[in-house]
């Protein structure tokens, strides 16, 4: 079996019966959503795969190490690199700016481009989700996010614009900027 196929069937049992936050949507739409938008900037397998995992060693109790050992060591990086430690003795709101601090200074260190696509899948994916709701109910709609304020929204989603630049060319980056700057503005 190609590897996508073996990543999006894996994904699939481990978010089987989980929802997005604050919605009824099944959650794997989410990373297979990621996953397609990857397939636009590249057609490197193992950076489709690590898509469609991307956030379950984040939202389940599958292991970084039960990535590398089914998948490989690149998946495994890729997984990584878009996986936050959640501290999860603490309250997700109290450790917002810090979760989104550390990640992004490991996205401003690294010099794979293979990483910076896998962000913009998951973020695009976000932002478009994020696009959806705004234009219905306003800012209102921040109240059901860790993060309230939308000062503090603006600065994560514009600091992965900038930070993932080097994608300007695809059309991915192009919609994630586009629906960032219609959602905060376009910022300094």
């Amino acid at each position: 079996m190609e590897i996508v196929s073996e990543a999006i069937i894996f994904a699939v049992k481990a978010h089987d019966g989980m929802r997005r936050k604050k919605s009824d949507a099944p959650y794997i739409l989410h990373p297979m959503e990621a996953a397609v938008i990857v397939g636009t900037m590249s057609d490197d397998q193992e950076l489709i795969a690590a898509a469609a995992l991307h956030d379950v060693v984040e939202d389940t109790d599958i292991t970084i190490e039960e990535i590398e050992e089914k998948f490989g060591k690149r998946i495994k990086e890729l997984v990584a690199s878009e996986t936050e430690d959640k501290r999860a003795d603490l309250p997700p709101a109290e450790t917002w700016r810090i979760r989104k601090e550390e990640s992004l200074e490991d996205l401003k260190n690294t010099d794979d481009i293979g990483v910076l696509m896998v962000w913009i899948g998951d973020k695009l994916a976000n932002m478009r989700s994020i696009y959806r709701e705004w234009k219905v109910e306003g800012d209102a709609m921040w109240q059901k996010f860790n993060q309230k304020n939308v000062s503090e929204q603006a600065w994560y989603y514009r600091s992965i614009a900038k930070l993932t630049e080097r994608l300007s060319d695809t059309s991915a980056w192009i919609e994630y900027n586009a629906l960032t700057e219609l959602v905060f503005g376009k910022g300094e």
